[in-house]
């Protein structure tokens, strides 16, 4: 590099003042210019200005002298050479706020405050402080901080190659992320030996095993391992936290077969395929071994089925061919056969397992999907049902009800293959909601009673463990616990081979990244997520040029934020002691700190991370949204009320629900603010229950009309086609308080992000103050119209 100096000059048109510092950092040469008003007094080196050029000249010769705003000082140096005469120089000028606009993009401001105090330079140990700004020396020394910190931002950019630490969490078990596999190796191994259990044992009962961590300490990354590894021979299904106490069985089913139509690694059947063709395979393949006689149909049926299950799907006739349609019949009949021998008929299970066998028998992938819309519960339109030969289920079905039998019959059928395995994940916002838990608490005793050959597992924080032992029944506890997994932090050499693995993945070496200092910092975080994070960090920081965050609270307010819990949960036990009865559990919502004021700069800070987040998640959002999804009215409800209840911390809002006698309506909100009141709903059924629904809701707009309301319907749902259908929706936009809106994916996109952002505040996915993240998305999103319902 070539040698370089610092300079730095004070005056507005002509020289009062200059500094120089040298490629070492010292300061080489100070002058004020003899004569010029000065409010401090007299200086010392005061001097002529010519003296001052001079020196000036000698201390530059064949240098590069950097400037913080170079035009400037250019400007000054010029106009007092010519005040002495002398002749300007051909002198070679660089400038770091030039520098930092190309290296620091998007930053609020380049004055040399703004990047001293956000790049955390420090000259002798000290932050820059305004107070001292505009002298010469001061400035030029963390001119020269600053250069020092581009220079370095220079050598290590890595261009083209994304943040190697800028993933830190994983969302489902069905994401792929580097795996250090020596790590809660000994754990996994006990997950690994239950399912052995369970697979021998003579009953298959089920059993429960409760996985313990601290948020960001590797709980879902466990479960990502166990699919990479189980998935050709096990079937995993993953579970989001419910939301609406009405629905949790159907929330848990739902879930369950979004989990199903994941794809098996290296494979082009999906875990819904594995399962159906290992079970109905061996059931075939057990009876035919059975039987003295075989028609040569069945010899061939044996011999296919026996080489490969997954043969069932495309080695027993052609599509649409009599022989086909013949043998899936026969396998029809040969399965509820042995259905009602092993386990009786009754409830929804024959029908449900006509269904699954309907499944099977299509290859057409429209099919396919329509029955496995209705498999969920959903009434279909007539000309769907006549493509599929399925009949609607009852009008007015028991969700519920038909969830878990649903989730019987899968867990029954698995005793013929490999143990399922059941994860629970994101469960910490069900403290906020008391009867919430308590119904997810009877959910999950039913499943362990009624759904045999399961490994249940539930990923909890300790707290939240401890909070579930106290409030579920020891039946609840007893099962959900048979066995207790504790994640604990790994240990600092563990934490550099994770670090190491994620940086080697972008042929990047660790060491060439951090500093010892940086990465003694890094590795002081309380959890492995904490650990990337704070790498992904200091990353941006010398590659993008991204300030570092500043510590999320202080000491004194993580004690007062303790303290007020404490003194809520103490008031509350008061009660329960008087015997007064609370709806629910003291409400202390993450991180909300109402006591504080945020300054300035820490709401910019928030206000970049929350930015970050923002976009990382409309992209995750954005893949997702092409899967196949089941569109619940309960579960997109519940995720208004989620909203809601959390808005309803800082703001005077009241909900409450519509009634219109005994008929039914469409799941819907009421949410009342100190201007307007909206009745929020969502209508994603079809069929006769569409229509009668509507018409419903078309009646309470009449009955209300001092109430907007608004109906929503998922643009991926089947278009409805019967004329009445079709009346009622023109009926409801026609109204003068109503609207039925068709959900499309931006929307739809913005309403889950909304959702999102507060389920991965309450799980700690995103630490960041509840209430300063919704003040900063009603400005992101002032536009939405959930959250210009809030608004007014």
């Amino acid at each position: 590099m070539k040698d370089f100096i610092i300079i730095d000059t004070e005056g507005k048109d002509e020289l009062t003042e200059i500094a120089v510092v040298d490629s070492q950092g010292n300061v080489i040469y100070e002058a004020f210019v003899k004569d010029e008003l000065n409010a401090e007094g007299p200086k010392v080196n005061a001097l002529s200005l010519k003296d001052i050029i001079g020196e000036f000249l000698n201390q530059a010769n064949s240098k590069l002298i950097i400037c913080h705003y170079a035009e400037h000082d250019i400007k000054v140096l010029k106009n007092s050479f010519n005040k002495v005469n002398t002749k300007w120089q051909n002198l070679e000028f660089g400038c770091t706020f030039e520098l930092s606009k190309t290296h620091f993009k998007g930053v609020k401001s380049y004055s040399l405050e703004y990047l001293s105090q956000s790049l955390n330079l420090k000259v002798d140990g000290k932050l820059f402080n305004q107070n001292f700004a505009h002298s010469a020396r001061y400035d030029a020394l963390f001119t020269y901080q600053l250069y020092l910190k581009l220079m370095s931002h220079k050598q290590t950019m890595l261009p083209n190659k994304p943040n190697p630490f800028g993933t830190s969490r994983v969302d489902t078990p069905f994401q792929e992320h580097v795996d250090l596999k020596t790590i809660f190796q000994d754990e996994f191994k006990v997950l690994k030996s239950i399912l052995v259990e369970i697979k021998h044992d003579p009953n298959h009962q089920s059993k429960g095993a409760v996985v313990i961590g601290e948020a960001g300490c590797g709980k879902t990354h466990l479960m990502m391992r166990l699919a990479k590894e189980l998935l050709n021979s096990h079937r995993l299904l993953f579970i989001r936290q419910p939301n609406n106490p009405n629905a949790v069985l159907y929330h848990i089913y739902s879930r369950i077969l979004e989990s199903l139509v994941e794809m098996i690694p290296s494979s082009h059947y999906s875990q819904l395929e594995y399962l159906l063709a290992q079970s109905f395979s061996k059931i075939t393949i057990d009876f035919l071994n059975k039987k003295e006689r075989l028609t040569p149909n069945q010899e061939k049926i044996l011999d296919t089925l026996s080489q490969e299950p997954l043969n069932i799907y495309n080695l027993l006739g052609h599509e649409n061919s009599d022989r086909k349609r013949k043998n899936w019949q026969w396998i029809e009949k040969l399965t509820l056969e042995w259905w009602s021998h092993t386990y009786g008929f009754g409830g929804y299970s024959t029908a449900i397992i006509k269904g699954l066998i309907k499944f099977c028998s299509y290859s057409d992938a429209l099919k396919r999907e329509l029955v496995r819309k209705w498999l969920s519960g959903n009434q279909l339109e007539p000309s769907e049902l006549e493509q599929i030969k399925l009949e609607n289920w009852a009008e007015e079905i028991s969700q519920e009800d038909f969830s878990l039998e649903a989730i019987s019959v899968f867990s029954k059928l698995s005793i013929v293959d490999e143990p399922l395995i059941i994860i629970f994940d994101q469960l910490e916002g069900l403290k906020y909601h008391e009867q919430l838990l308590f119904n997810f608490g009877e959910a999950i005793k039913e499943i362990f009673t009624h759904a045999p050959n399961c490994l249940i597992i539930l990923n909890l924080f300790p707290d939240r463990w401890q909070h579930f032992k106290n409030f579920f029944n020891d039946a609840i506890v007893d099962r959900v616990s048979q066995y207790e997994v504790v994640l604990n932090k790994p240990t600092d050499d563990q934490l550099k081979l994770i670090l190491a693995l994620k940086a080697q993945a972008y042929e990047i070496e660790l060491k060439a990244l951090f500093t010892q200092e940086e990465l003694k910092v890094i590795l002081n975080q309380n959890s492995i997520r904490g650990v990337l994070n704070w790498a992904s960090h200091y990353y941006r920081h010398k590659v993008e040029g991204m300030p570092l965050p500043k510590s999320m609270r202080s000491f004194e307010d993580e004690v007062r934020l303790a303290l007020q819990k404490l003194r809520e949960d103490v008031a509350w036990l008061k009660q329960q002691v008087i015997g007064i009865e609370p709806k629910m559990a003291p409400s202390h919502y993450p991180t909300s700190e109402p006591e504080r004021v945020p300054s300035h700069q820490d709401l910019n800070d928030d206000e970049n991370r929350f930015k970050v987040y923002i976009e990382e998640q409309k992209v995750l959002l954005e893949n997702a949204y092409h899967k196949k999804v089941i569109h619940s009215d309960s579960d997109d409800i519940g995720k208004v009320i989620t909203v809601s209840e959390v808005f309803k911390t800082f703001k005077n809002i009241e909900t409450d629900y519509l009634r219109l006698g005994k008929r039914k309506i469409p799941e819907h909100l009421l949410i009342k603010t100190q201007k307007q009141s909206f009745v929020v709903g969502f209508l994603h059924l079809g069929g006769s229950v569409f229509t009668s629904r509507i018409k419903n809701f078309n009646q309470l707009v009449i009955n209300y009309k001092e109430i907007r309301f608004g109906l929503f319907r998922d643009v991926r749902e089947s278009d409805i086609t019967g004329k009445v259908g079709i009346d009622e929706m023109e009926k409801l936009n026609n109204a003068p308080n109503g609207k039925f809106i068709d959900m499309d994916q931006e929307n739809r996109l913005s309403f889950e992000l909304i959702y999102k952002l507060i389920v991965d505040i309450q799980n700690f996915d995103f630490e960041i103050d509840l209430q300063k993240a919704l003040t900063i998305l009603e400005t992101l999103m002032s536009d939405y119209w959930l959250i210009k319902i809030f608004r007014d």
